[in-house]
């Protein structure tokens, strides 16, 4: 069964509950593979730096992270060429994709500071001119010409699949992989995986020149057991949450029942595999790092939060800004308020007993 791609995106306008607002958590987690991104773009382009370098952000979202990309690719590319002894750096292409659901708007309303902000922080240099172009279509589909890229990034992106797994008529009750679903639910979600990372990396393969890179940062798991507490709780929590709704009469049973997420938290042994099947890369690095659900939590207390009520609806407007819309054109948009209260509640009342973490996989990739 398919999801829409016009449904399957980030809550964008300029309500208070829009992905723009709440996307702290995605923020931590471009900080931390920051890094890796600097490191990728030295090895890259230190012996050689192209006339013009062409980069891509898939699943870019809108608001301030949307920007964080190129910032860093083009100030890693200045000070290399203040290593060289350059005076004047390449000139930048950079394609920002999402689906066509997606506020662009915003983000091409931002594209004027963006470029101030860029040429006061690069006063010290002549900065080649930065074109910003959005691409609209899902990433399992041809984006760009053939051997055109240098660097593509995709950034809390790829574990969306790119439909619900075909045969979850026996997952009533859940609306992900959960402990009480039946083996050909988790065999379902596992297999649409394999094909959709497998077709994405086919893709990007046809598209990136031999010697570029890809970076890809996706939620996943620790341990092999695809229901465990680290990966599948907080979609059990909002289960919960709708159920709680049922009870209430405000949805129909059989709407919950037939509502499924289309995501997958891969295990990292899984994702290195596909990457060796399908051929097109070889692995630079894959590592693993934690954060905790609620992105203002600082883990001075390691096992529960301080301020449940806090960090109950941190939460849940970070869910809530990135589920919204396939939430809505499923269950209606009346229910969604009360539907997140609830959530907020529920997250709450788990963080208070046991703190979780979001385990991240990071994927750093070199084309043949």
């Amino acid at each position: 069964m398919a999801m829409a791609n016009t449904v399957l995106c980030m809550n964008g306008g300029d309500q208070e509950t829009i992905y723009a607002n709440n996307s702290l958590l995605q923020k931590t987690i471009l900080l931390k593979t920051r890094p890796i991104i600097e490191d990728t773009i030295k090895d890259m382009f230190n012996k050689a730096l192209p006339t013009c370098s062409k980069i891509a952000d898939l699943g870019c979202a809108s608001g301030p992270n949307t920007f964080f990309l190129i910032s860093q690719v083009i100030n890693t590319v200045q000070s290399i060429c203040c290593q060289q002894g350059l005076k004047k750096s390449p000139e930048f292409q950079v394609f920002l994709n999402d689906l066509p659901g997606n506020d662009f708007n915003t983000i091409f309303r931002s594209v004027t500071g963006f470029y101030s902000r860029l040429n006061e922080e690069n006063r010290d240099m002549h900065l080649g001119l930065c074109f910003i172009a959005g691409v609209l279509g899902s990433f399992y589909g041809r984006l760009f010409p053939e051997k055109s890229m240098h660097f593509i990034n995709s950034s809390y992106s790829v574990h969306w699949l790119s439909e619900i797994p075909v045969g979850l008529e026996n997952n009533k009750g859940n609306i992900y992989m959960a402990k009480s679903s039946p083996p050909d639910v988790l065999k379902a979600y596992s297999e649409q995986f394999q094909k959709d990372f497998s077709n994405f990396l086919r893709l990007r393969s046809e598209e990136i020149i031999s010697g570029g890179r890809m970076l890809l940062t996706l939620v996943g798991r620790t341990v092999a057991d695809p229901i465990s507490k680290d990966c599948c709780y907080l979609w059990e929590l909002l289960a919960k949450s709708l159920s709680d709704l049922v009870a209430e009469g405000q949805i129909e049973e059989s709407d919950l029942n037939s509502f499924n997420m289309p995501y997958y938290n891969p295990y990292k042994e899984e994702v290195w595999d596909i990457i060796q099947k399908e051929g097109s890369f070889d692995l630079d690095k894959l590592e693993i790092f934690k954060v905790n659900w609620d992105h203002e939590d600082d883990d001075s207390n390691k096992n529960f939060v301080f301020n449940k009520y806090r960090s109950g609806q941190n939460v849940a407007n970070c869910i809530r800004a990135i589920t919204e819309p396939m939430l809505t054109n499923h269950f209606g948009e009346t229910v969604i308020d009360n539907l997140f209260t609830k959530y907020a509640e529920h997250v709450a009342e788990h963080l208070s007993k046991e703190k979780t973490k979001y385990v991240n996989v990071v994927i750093s990739m070199i084309r043949k």
